[in-house]
């Protein structure tokens, strides 16, 4: 009879292990040419679409599982995506957020095609509850530059029933701080230098050039002046000449 228990039980637990399917699937980063991509606290990821549409019943939930990359040989399979919130994040280093149901990464249409419409999943872009415990799975910024590492896994009351691959490292961009940004001159370029010091001998000889030209406009208009007052001081007066009569002593 305890044969028969012992059985069982490993029946239930081969079981119990066997319905957690692992897909091929590994999250990247949007393919799409997006500005911001990357930020200081975001990242954005392609969606899982028509990934666990066959292994998945459609009561199940699609949940974003985000963890820091030295936390990952930790994770264990959480009973509730309630356990591991996204204020637990600095504590035990994962969190589960962005959840879905299954058709809201369907398989595309090819009859449709793309009609410009973006697949893609922004992760921290919640500011408002971060600090909000009734809201677990929250959306909110990244504390820091990472790296973290993300999977999607699928799952109902019972637990975990599919789960994505790990990403690859995903580290955010790293804000500089201003005291940081050498701006010596010993940090510039040959090239730079080269074309600073060329400009400058320009401006100089187009100053020159400038300088130049004033002075021989001013020369030029005072030696008209010196010519024009030379000819005025040359000139002879004329007077007019009176008679001149004989003494009264020179008629006797």
């Amino acid at each position: 009879m305890m044969g028969l228990s012992v059985l069982l039980l490993l029946g239930l637990a081969l079981k119990a292990g066997a319905e957690t399917v692992s897909l091929a699937y590994t999250p990247h980063l949007a393919s799409e040419n997006l500005g911001g991509k990357l930020t200081a606290s975001t990242f954005t990821l392609d969606q899982p679409r028509c990934v666990f549409n066959d292994v998945v019943n459609d009561t199940d939930r699609i949940w974003l599982l985000v963890a820091r990359s030295n936390a990952v040989s930790n994770f264990t399979r959480p009973r509730s995506p309630s356990e591991l919130p996204f204020q637990s994040l600095e504590k035990n280093g994962f969190y589960m957020t962005l959840s879905t149901a299954l058709d809201g990464y369907p398989c595309p249409d090819p009859a449709a095609g793309a009609g410009g419409q973006l697949t893609v999943l922004r992760v921290g872009n919640e500011v408002q509850c971060i600090t909000d415990p009734a809201r677990p799975d929250c959306n909110g910024p990244l504390p820091g530059p990472g790296p973290y590492r993300v999977k999607f896994l699928a799952v109902n009351p019972d637990g975990v029933t599919a789960e994505s691959a790990w990403s690859d490292d995903i580290t955010l961009v790293q804000a500089r701080s201003p005291e940081t940004i050498d701006v010596s001159p010993g940090r510039r370029s040959d090239s730079t230098i080269a074309i600073a010091s060329i400009l400058s001998i320009l401006f100089a000889i187009l100053l020159a050039a400038l300088i130049a030209a004033l002075i021989y406009k001013y020369t030029d208009a005072c030696s008209k002046d010196g010519v024009v007052t030379l000819r005025e001081s040359a000139t002879i007066t004329r007077y007019t000449t009176h008679h001149i009569y004989d003494q009264p002593g020179q008629k006797l």
